[in-house]
């Protein structure tokens, strides 16, 4: 492999691993509060991608629009999601929050399916995401340089959140021992429901349909 094709290979390779850096963060966030492996989290992510498809296929919507529309109902569905089926088993032993996450999982898959369909579905994205950018010998899609720089913001803001915030602060107590965060009168539901969606990180599950 000559030097261009391998700084062709790292400017893709840096655009899907910043997706993937997301990802890693949400579960990486629930896991480090709640100590539970959420398998629903990429079926979550997948919601988002489908509201996305509908908004702008069905409802005729701007990219833009339906991208907010989609991050919302994201974020409402994973609140929905904890207050269903991981908040009823808190006190739970570990085992029944892991088959609660895992039923969740393949509930969510299977009405995917019937309600979506098992069909790949794609539609047309803005010109502005599928223009080339030649850097020097290397030709990029403009999509491949949006998501790492927007990735790098929000974690920016998240690391902010989690270091500087009130909220943070909250997490890092629950994450450190939940029943003295309970003693310090952290409200515990509240500080779980901000984190389990995900909501920074699943802000950018929309854009997959678009890479």
């Amino acid at each position: 492999m000559d030097f261009l094709s391998f700084l062709q290979h790292l400017t893709n390779a840096l655009s899907l691993g910043s997706l993937y850096a997301l990802i890693a963060i949400g579960y990486t966030m629930v896991y480090g509060i709640l100590r539970l492996i959420n398998f629903a989290h990429g079926d979550v992510f997948m919601l988002g991608g489908y509201i996305a498809f509908y908004c702008i296929v069905q409802f005729f919507m701007p990219w833009w629009v339906g991208f907010i529309v989609a991050f919302g109902l994201t974020c409402i569905f994973g609140i929905f999601l904890e207050r269903v089926a991981y908040r009823p088993l808190r006190q739970s032993p570990k085992i029944s929050l892991m088959i609660s996450a895992i039923g969740a999982s393949f509930l969510i898959q299977n009405l995917a399916t019937v309600i979506f369909g098992g069909r790949p579905k794609d539609f047309n994205v803005a010109p502005f995401f599928s223009q080339i950018v030649n850097i020097g010998p290397v030709s990029v899609v403009t999509i491949s340089l949006i998501i790492p720089i927007l990735t790098a913001i929000i974690l920016a803001v998240l690391t902010y959140i989690i270091t500087k915030t009130k909220v943070g602060l909250a997490m890092r107590v629950v994450s450190t021992d939940m029943m003295a965060a309970r003693l310090m009168a952290i409200d515990i539901n509240k500080t779980i429901s901000l984190n389990l969606p995900g909501v920074l990180s699943a802000s950018m599950s929309q854009l997959v349909p678009f890479t």
